[in-house]
Parts: C-alpha cells; sequence; structure tokens
C-alpha cells in the first residue's frame, strides 16, 4: 500500500499525511508542483519529529511518477463525490491510493486513468472532507482489507 498526493497545496495536511504514513511504514509520494516547499515550518510542525522515518518520494510531474510504477501496481483515486463507497471496494497490497489537491481534487484525466475510483460517503452541506482525514479512513480500511493490522 502505498501513498500519492498529487499536487497538495495546503503544508499541515501533508505534514499530518506524512506523520500518519510514517505510523504505519507507509511510502508516501508527493506529485510536484507543491504549494509550498518541503522545509516549510507549518508542514514539519504537522509532521512533529516523525520525517527522518517516512519513506518519501518527491516526482517532478504526474508522468515521471507514472512511469516509475512497478508492475501490478494498480491506481486507486479519490473523489469527494465520483466512484465507489471506499468500503465497497477490494483493496489489494500493490494499490497506490491517490489523493488530490485540496481546492480542486484530482484532474478527470487521472480518474479515468485508476483502475479504481473511490469516495468516501458524506452528506448534507459539506463539500469535501480534510485531505489528512480522507487519507486516514482510506488507508487504514486498504489496510484492514488487507490484513495490515493483524497483529498491530
Amino acid at each position: 500500500m502505498q501513498i500519492v498526493l498529487f499536487e497538495p497545496e495546503i503544508p499541515p495536511n501533508t505534514g499530518n499525511i506524512g506523520r500518519l504514513c510514517a505510523a504505519t511504514t507507509t511510502p508516501l509520494h508527493l506529485i510536484e508542483p507543491l504549494g509550498f516547499r518541503l522545509e516549510d515550518r507549518y508542514l514539519k510542525r504537522a509532521g512533529l519529529d516523525y520525517w527522518p522515518h517516512l519513506d518519501l518520494t518527491v516526482w517532478p510531474d504526474w508522468p515521471s511518477f507514472c512511469d516509475s510504477l512497478p508492475s501490478g501496481a494498480r491506481l486507486v483515486a479519490s473523489s469527494a463525490r465520483q466512484g465507489a463507497a471506499y468500503h465497497t471496494v477490494a483493496f489489494r497490497t500493490e494499490d497506490y491510493i491517490v489523493l488530490g489537491p485540496e481546492s480542486s481534487g484530482l484532474p478527470s484525466a487521472i480518474c479515468e486513468q485508476a483502475a479504481e475510483l473511490v469516495r468516501i460517503p458524506i452528506w448534507g452541506q459539506v463539500r469535501s472532507l480534510n485531505l489528512a482525514n480522507a487519507t486516514s479512513v482510506l488507508l487504514y480500511e486498504a489496510l484492514r482489507q488487507t490484513g495490515g493490522l493483524e497483529g498491530r
């Protein structure tokens, strides 16, 4: 299981996701351009002192990231309003869970490229969940389904 943030914009969200990935030993991929510098104090503050424990790769663009994918890798794209409810999708250990920028979500071209498109059900007047919260929901469900939480 791996997490991919496509052009993230808000440093504290990425910092919290970095902390989540360090806590679960999940590799994190950041696709540039980023809405901040990796030296940003808010990014570091949200990730606390866990950055040295994070398996982080920064890619200059989406094609470079895609060219690096190993055989058998599967993209699972997230959307606030489209796709199957995340709890109805069968995750696999070779999945790369892809989340988009906070202000606009993933471009349709990336959603169409993915093997699965998932959403977290929301209702009422809320447009979307916080990126770090959504990442946590998706990652822990994927780990639960694939046995990644056994013995923890």
